[in-house]
């Protein structure tokens, strides 16, 4: 019986696609070790809904353990979304973890999958932080990378692995060059989570800089039909494509959207800019649009309403 397989299943991104595929009516094996680089009890959370339906396996364990050649026997899609995350995090005597989690792992499912027959995609989750200040904005895929963190480097490592892979022995390969994916379930190490919750702990919000600095904001129901997508079209096998959300905007404007949707004013804490963070990303998405139909439909102030609310009944349920 033909199967999905979404590696990473109960983190932030990996969870939103289960529940999409299980909607879609396919059969889903999620892999996840719920490591503790955030609370595990969140990614349980996020699996809650999932775990009820019948047509969805879970494994717990490490990639590394797993016996990979079986477990691609009848998977048509391969969602790798599971990495070490975290720029600042990736420096220093934590590093192993970035190569044991976004490099070592992503070889052994790729060598496996030289030998799956009825493997007809496998989506890497790739990252905007491979172009670390980028010289042209928005970016094109074929801008020169030039990560600026560790994090960046091991993304971008693998994601070359992939395309070895799909040269050498044609895996069929495609990758996905995430910008700032936000929205209900976003991981609490990362910005808009931890805006928010300190809203709501009446605390201030930490900048690092001057504000100034800009991003590519996306919404995870777009990142999810990215993949979807890239699962499904022909073309993408081989290819790299950008998922931005279609505009570039400064944090001090995101504070401000967000002072209108929680209706009070954000205190803020400035402190110097993190070691690794690009100054700005900017997402252009038109190989995207023209070979998987991507166009995002979410828009910030949206999308941050749907933050805000999530958000908000978390803190409830504690």
């Amino acid at each position: 019986m033909a199967k999905y397989l979404v590696t990473g299943a109960a983190g932030f991104i990996g969870s939103h696609l289960v529940e999409a595929l299980l909607a879609r009516g396919e059969n889903v094996v999620g892999i996840d070790e719920f490591n503790d680089y955030y609370d595990p009890h969140l990614k349980r959370q996020n699996l809650a809904q999932a775990l009820t339906h019948p047509q969805f396996h879970l494994i717990e364990d490490n990639i590394l353990n797993l016996n990979w050649i079986p477990l691609l026997q009848e998977t048509k899609a391969v969602f790798h979304q599971a990495a070490q995350a975290g720029v600042r995090a990736s420096w220093g005597q934590h590093f192993h973890f970035y190569t044991e989690r976004n490099l070592n792992a992503t070889q052994v499912i790729l060598e496996a999958a030289k030998e799956a027959k009825d493997l007809q995609r496998f989506v890497y989750a790739s990252s905007s932080s491979i172009y670390g200040n980028a010289e042209r904005l928005p970016t094109p895929e074929t801008a020169c990378p030039q990560p600026v963190s560790p994090y960046g480097i091991t993304k971008l490592a693998a994601e070359q692995l992939c395309w070895q892979y799909h040269q050498n022995f044609g895996v069929p390969a495609t990758a996905l060059r995430y910008f700032t994916v936000y929205g209900p379930r976003q991981r609490p190490d990362m910005a808009f989570h931890k805006f928010l919750r300190a809203v709501v702990n009446e605390q201030p919000i930490p900048i690092f800089g001057d504000g100034e600095q800009t991003r590519d904001f996306t919404f995870i129901s777009d990142a999810v039909a990215a993949n979807l997508s890239a699962a499904e079209v022909s073309d993408a096998v081989g290819e790299v494509f950008n998922i931005g959300g279609g505009s570039r905007v400064a944090l001090n404007q995101v504070l401000e959207k967000m002072e209108a949707i929680v209706g009070t004013k954000i205190q803020r804490s400035y402190h110097p800019r993190a070691t690794g963070d690009a100054r700005d990303t900017s997402a252009e998405i038109s190989k995207a649009n023209r070979i998987l139909q991507y166009s995002p439909q979410v828009g910030l102030e949206e999308g941050l309403t749907q933050e805000w609310e999530w958000i908000q009944n978390q803190f409830k349920r504690l």
